[in-house]
């Protein structure tokens, strides 16, 4: 039977506990044998946003998801000059991953906004399944979105994700702010932010 593989991309900056279970949800409710964390360097839809250093990202990732076997960070867009385009990424893991089952990562939002995405047909056609994170008591209709992406009410997997008030942008708000902040990381990506004087 072939492994079944989240791919779950974003800028985590920084990755937080929203983030954590999030993955964790999605690869229980999903049936993942492990959740892949693609780091993007720099999104086509952020870039006129100043982002924290790549090398940065990259070491509170690995310390977010070090005690978890089925959590991976992912470096596949690393190489790729940008733009890095999800659609992109997708076809380099079918590569390196020959065989798996490739289940993106989104949360609603960016479901409803798929159309505006890169080559959004090809993206769909990439994928096996789409999982949806999926707010309590949200409802998302497909069927506007069908007609301009057929196939796609075919593939998405509604995951239900507790309510979370947490984003990247409001920790780096309140770490700027200087206001408490360290109850939305994990203990070894706070003392991180900490030690080397990060969204100062």
């Amino acid at each position: 039977m072939s492994k079944r593989l989240g791919v779950f991309g974003g800028t985590f900056d920084p990755p937080h506990l929203g983030h954590l279970i999030l993955a964790s949800e999605s690869r229980w409710q999903l049936r993942l044998d492990w959740v892949l964390w693609v780091l993007t360097p720099r999104p086509p839809h952020k870039s006129d946003q100043a982002i924290t250093d790549l090398g940065h990202r990259i070491e509170m990732v690995r310390l977010a998801i070090a005690d978890n076997p089925w959590f991976e960070l992912s470096t596949i867009e690393f190489d790729r000059p940008p733009p890095q385009y999800t659609v992109d990424t997708l076809v380099a893991l079918r590569q390196q991953y020959p065989g798996a089952q490739l289940v993106l990562l989104m949360g609603s939002d960016s479901l409803r906004s798929l159309v505006t995405w890169h080559r959004p047909a090809d993206l769909v056609a990439e994928c096996d399944e789409i999982g949806v994170m999926r707010r309590p008591g949200e409802t998302v209709l497909l069927s506007p979105m069908e007609a301009v992406l057929p196939g796609i009410t075919d593939k998405v997997r509604f995951i239900d994700a507790p309510l979370l008030q947490i984003a990247s942008k409001e920790i780096r708000r309140r770490v700027a702010q200087g206001l408490e902040f360290r109850y939305f990381l994990l203990p070894a990506v706070y003392n991180y932010v900490l030690q080397h004087n990060l969204y100062r």
